[in-house]
C-alpha cells in the first residue's frame, strides 16, 4: 500500500524530547515500513525515518529561531502533500484542522487522526461543516463532545515493545509524575497525594511558555519542598529508568484527556498507575489490575498502599497485548483498507 503520513512541523519526527503526536507518527511510520508498505513521511528535515522523507522545512519550527510565524510553513506543507496526492492510496493527516478545505475533494483517500481535545465550542461548527471527512479518534471518550461526524475507528496509541524495559522488582520508595506542568495535568494534586501517603515524589516534566505564570504562582514553591525532586524534562532513557524504579505513576488529571501517552509508558515498564477517571483514563487503566482509579487526593493516597499488591508482569503483559505499536498499526491498516474498499466500490458502481 502507498501511504502518506503527514506530521506537524512544530517538532521533528520523532521529537527530541516532548511531543506526543510526533512520537506516535514515528512509531506508526516505522512499523508500516517494517511491514513492507511504501510510506512517505511529510515532516521537518531534522526527522529520522526509514520511510521516504519529504522535508517541507529544514528543521522543527519550535527549534528554528528564524521562524516567527508557523502558518506560511503549514500552508507549504499542504501544498506539497496536495501536489503529490495522486501518488498515494491513503493520505493520513495528524495536523487536526488545517487541511480540510483543500482536501475535501479527496476525502475518499484522506484519513485524519485527531490527537487533541475536542470539547471546545469553536470546533462544533467546523466539524458540522466538514462532517463527511473520515476521522479516527484515539479514545472513545475523545468523541463525546463532537457533533455527528464520519468516525471510521478508534485506535489507541501503541509503542514499540523494546522502547522501554520492564523491571522484575516492585519499584522503589518513590512515586513519579511525568508530563507537563499545567493546571489540567494535576501536578498540585500529585504533590498532595505523595505528601499524604508519606512517599517522596520525583517530577519529570516540561514547562511550556503559556504555563510559566501558573508555574511561578502555584507550583514552584511546591517543587522546592524537600519531599519533592524536580528533574526537568526527560528523554525515553531517563523516563524508563524513572518509571521502572517508581512504586507507581501519579496521573491525577482534571480534564478530558484524549489519551495520555505516559500511562502506557508506565505500563510498558510494568509500573502501576494511580489516576483520576477523566477522559480516556478508564479505557487504559484497569482498576485493580494495572493501577487504581481514584476520585480525589484522599482516595489516591489510600491507593498508594495497595500498589505493591499488583503484579508487574501482568501490567507489562497488558501493555504488550493492548498498546504495542503492532496492535496500533494493525488497526490503522484495517482502517486504510476500509477507505480503499469504499473507493473501489464507488468506482465499480460508477
Amino acid at each position: 500500500m502507498r501511504i502518506a503520513q503527514v506530521a506537524p512541523l512544530v517538532e521533528s519526527v520523532p521529537p527530541k524530547l516532548y511531543g506526543g503526536t510526533e512520537r506516535v507518527v514515528s512509531w506508526l511510520t516505522e512499523d508500516l515500513v517494517r511491514r513492507g508498505h511504501d510510506v512517505t513521511l511529510f515532516a521537518s528535515g531534522d526527522s529520522h525515518t526509514n520511510a521516504e522523507l519529504d522535508d517541507v522545512v529544514p528543521r522543527a519550527l519550535r527549534l528554528d529561531p528564524t521562524v516567527k510565524d508557523h502558518q506560511p510553513h503549514n500552508m507549504l506543507l499542504l501544498e506539497r502533500v496536495f501536489s503529490r496526492a495522486d501518488e498515494f492510496d491513503v493520505i493520513h493527516f495528524h495536523v487536526d484542522v488545517i487541511h480540510y478545505p483543500l482536501f475535501r475533494p479527496l476525502a475518499d483517500r484522506v484519513l485524519t487522526t485527531l490527537h487533541g481535545r475536542l470539547d471546545l465550542a469553536d470546533l462544533v461548527p467546523f466539524y458540522r461543516a466538514f462532517s463527511e471527512m473520515p476521522l479516527v479518534s484515539i479514545s472513545h471518550a475523545q468523541r463525546k463532545p463532537m457533533p455527528p461526524v464520519n468516525w471510521l475507528a478508534t485506535v489507541h496509541h501503541g509503542m514499540p515493545r523494546d522502547l522501554y524495559r520492564s523491571s522484575a522488582s516492585n519499584g522503589g520508595n518513590y512515586l513519579a509524575f511525568v508530563g507537563r506542568i499545567s493546571p489540567e495535568k494535576g501536578i498540585e494534586d500529585a504533590v498532595d497525594i505523595a505528601e499524604r501517603a508519606g512517599i517522596p515524589l520525583k517530577v519529570a516534566a516540561k514547562i511550556d511558555r503559556q504555563d510559566q505564570d501558573y508555574y511561578e504562582a502555584c507550583v514552584k514553591h511546591r517543587l522546592a519542598s524537600p519531599h519533592v525532586e524536580f528533574l526537568g524534562e526527560a528523554n525515553d532513557r531517563e523516563k524508563n529508568e524513572l518509571l521502572c524504579g517508581a512504586l507507581g505513576l501519579l496521573f491525577p488529571i482534571c480534564w478530558p484527556e484524549p489519551f495520555g501517552l505516559v500511562m502506557i509508558e508506565a505500563l510498558a515498564c510494568g509500573t502501576p498507575v494511580i489516576a483520576y477517571p477523566c477522559g480516556s483514563v478508564p479505557e487504559i487503566i484497569e482498576n485493580g489490575v494495572t493501577g487504581f482509579l481514584a476520585h480525589n487526593v484522599e482516595e489516591a493516597a489510600r491507593a498508594v498502599e495497595r500498589l505493591p499488591s499488583l503484579d508487574r508482569s501482568v501490567i507489562r503483559g497488558r501493555f504488550e497485548s493492548h498498546f504495542s505499536v503492532e496492535h496500533m498499526s494493525g488497526k490503522y491498516l484495517d482502517t486504510y483498507r476500509r477507505l480503499l474498499d469504499a473507493r473501489t466500490g464507488a468506482v465499480a458502481a460508477a
